[in-house]
């Protein structure tokens, strides 16, 4: 009888049902444009993501996310060798075809900005697998989905839909602007588009130059100004700059722009249309630059809801997920959830192009390996999008004690009961807990609370803690189970990407001289009894607070709940304006001391400002403090 080699056999069927069980990690990676990120999935499950700029602390930072892939390899306890692909979000060989033949069409117009843009694309952009490679010592398959796919592939894949139509809108892809197309099951198909020069997130970035703000920043203060204006520009936006069909298609009057090839995004034209040269930024906002807001504001709802109706006669689906930078404007997506066809939207959190890292990742799981797919209808996996660092009690306290901070010790149990009682006393508090957010919102990790029912709260904290404009709204944090008690909604929206009225019995009446104001004269009015969340027009940008994802968060409003007979109180970012949200203790400590917040609550510890030591301007705050 010959000899069986049975260590051999086993040896081999070990190692097929090792690989076959294999864990599998993909990265993907957005960059070189404006919020550049990172994500890293596990098995199609979704780890990490953070973008660049919470590590470097430069705000929309666009290079290549170093950092951001750091941390997601750290929290995985990984290497960048066991990762299986990398996906870049977009074609660096289709984007330049798309930038040579604009400039080659606008020649010589665009000569200078033409010399500005080559050397970085020639040095860099056109080689990216060799970039990447090089940057993390990569030596697997990179791969590049389209800009769009991306986009579509991060509204989809973590929507809880198995079926919905996919709707993206954004400045421009490679040459992609907006696009709609069907999800299923694993699968995503595409169906049309709208190409560059024609964009509806360009005609809205526009407007924001022209007013006076920075574009791909900006664009979040033109849709707050909307409300003090009136729409007396809408008819010429429409007849001049902007051509809308019925079903929401669109072509550009590109003599009115300069962004096709210039340095610029409006022209003498433009300037002339509208009566005059563009707003210098900080200086004083008139009542023209809130007519144009809102003028804008209604084209682009306009649009959105046409664009709607259209897909949804094309694909007859009761869902829509929607993606891109102009699905950050939560004004058009409440419109589309209230006057569109749709049962149910759902809105990637990082809808701009740091979520595109995310898709591309998801891309190469579910459309490229083919991996199978199940979603329930109400679960979305996106873990409240809580994707990023979080620090240990012990780590914490290492920063206050080696840094002498003076703090107190709060048992996870009696914070809600202290934050709510510092809450009630109109006390301004920085709240640092869990993971940081992924996406442009704080939704309660890295986030300043405040009283909602308070008249004064607006202005204390966009003049004395923000150092932002006046006229910004704030957005409330709202228990789930209560939201329909106080706006005009009644679906979840847990990443501040939805707009609704406060309901009617919680507004107060106008007096006859209040309803004669105007413009930036409506803002000190209270208008209900939670005036610090409510905008002029009565609105607010709302977030729905889930036990499941964020039990801390929860119970603290709960309690105040419990004890003022409120659901609701403020949320805004944990950054002052001009910098990104905090990331870590030290940012955040940074942030406080450099404000006029009364407590920071730090994980388990509660720092009181009236105990903090002044901090001397000239200190080297990256040397000064340990725990980045």
């Amino acid at each position: 009888m010959a000899y069986f080699p049975f260590a051999l056999f086993y040896t081999v069927l070990y190692l097929y049902f090792a690989n076959y069980f294999k864990t599998m990690y993909i990265i993907g990676i957005s960059a070189f444009y404006h919020d550049s990120a990172a994500c890293l999935v596990k098995d199609g499950e979704i780890i990490a993501a953070a973008q660049e700029e919470r590590f470097t602390r430069k705000k929309h930072d666009h290079n290549f996310p170093k950092n951001a892939i750091e941390f997601c390899l750290k929290f995985a306890g990984i290497s960048i060798n066991e990762v299986e692909y990398v996906a870049f979000y977009d074609k660096p060989f289709l984007k330049f075809e798309r930038i040579l033949e604009t400039y080659l069409a606008f020649a010589p117009k665009g000569i200078s900005s033409f010399l500005k843009a080559m050397p970085l694309w020639i040095k860099e952009k056109l080689w990216m697998k060799e970039y990447i490679k090089n940057e993390t010592g990569f030596a697997g398959q990179i791969l590049f989905p389209e800009h769009h796919f991306s986009h579509a592939a991060s509204a989809f894949y973590p929507s809880p839909f198995q079926n919905a139509a996919i709707i993206t809108m954004d400045g421009v892809g490679e040459w992609t602007t907006s696009s709609y197309g069907i999800g299923n099951g694993n699968k995503i198909e595409l169906l049309a588009d709208i190409k560059f020069p024609h964009s509806l997130g360009l005609l809205y970035s526009a407007i924001t130059y022209y007013t006076g703000f920075k574009v791909n920043s900006g664009e979040y203060k033109v849709m707050g100004l909307a409300p003090y204006g009136n729409p007396i520009y809408k008819d010429i936006i429409l007849k001049e700059l902007i051509d809308v069909k019925d079903d929401g298609s669109f072509k550009m009057n590109m003599e009115y722009f300069n962004y096709s090839a210039g340095l610029t995004m409006t022209g003498k034209k433009f300037d002339k249309l509208f009566g005059g040269p563009p707003r210098k930024p900080e200086s004083e906002l008139t009542q023209k630059e809130m007519d144009l807001a809102r003028s804008v504001q209604e084209v682009t709802e306009e649009i959105v809801l046409k664009m709607g109706h259209h897909v949804y006669n094309e694909t007859k689906m009761e869902n829509v997920v929607l993606a891109g930078g102009v699905a950050l404007n939560c004004v058009a997506n409440g419109e589309l959830l209230r006057k569109g066809p749709f049962k149910n939207v759902w809105i990637q959190p990082a809808a701009g192009d740091a979520g595109g890292a995310l898709g591309a990742a998801l891309s190469v799981w579910y459309a490229y390996l083919e991996n199978e797919r199940k979603a329930d209808g109400v679960n979305d996996f996106q873990k409240g999008s809580y994707l990023g660092p979080e620090y240990t009690a012990d780590e914490i306290e290492h920063f206050l004690a080696s840094n002498n901070i003076e703090h107190s010790f709060v048992n996870e149990k009696d914070i809600p009961g202290a934050v709510a009682k510092l809450i009630a006393s109109e006390k301004v508090i920085g709240w640092f807990q869990g993971r940081m957010e992924f996406g442009p919102r704080a939704l309660g990790s890295r986030t300043i609370i405040g009283d909602a029912r308070s008249s004064e709260m607006q202005a204390t904290m966009n003049l004395k803690i923000k150092f932002r404009e006046s006229f910004r709204p704030f957005a409330p944090s709202v228990l789930s189970d209560k939201v329909s008690d106080y706006f005009d909604i009644d679906c979840a929206s847990p990443y501040m990407l939805l707009v609704a009225n406060v309901k009617e019995e919680h507004r107060r009446k106008m007096t006859s001289e209040e309803e004669k104001l105007w413009g930036i004269n409506k803002l000190n009015i209270v208008r209900s009894n939670i005036p610090a969340i409510t905008h002029i027009d009565y609105s607010a940008r709302i977030q729905t607070v889930h036990k499941e994802t964020n039990p801390l968060y929860y119970k603290t409003i709960e309690q105040f709940h419990n004890d003022n007979n409120c659901p609701v109180i403020i949320n805004t970012s944990f950054n002052v304006r001009g910098e990104p949200i905090v990331c870590s203790p030290r940012d955040a400590f940074k942030c406080f001391m450099r404000t006029n917040m009364d407590y920071l609550v730090l994980g388990n510890f509660i720092l009181d400002k009236t105990k903090m030591k002044p901090l001397d301007k000239d200190t080297d705050w990256k040397k000064e403090f340990e725990l980045d």
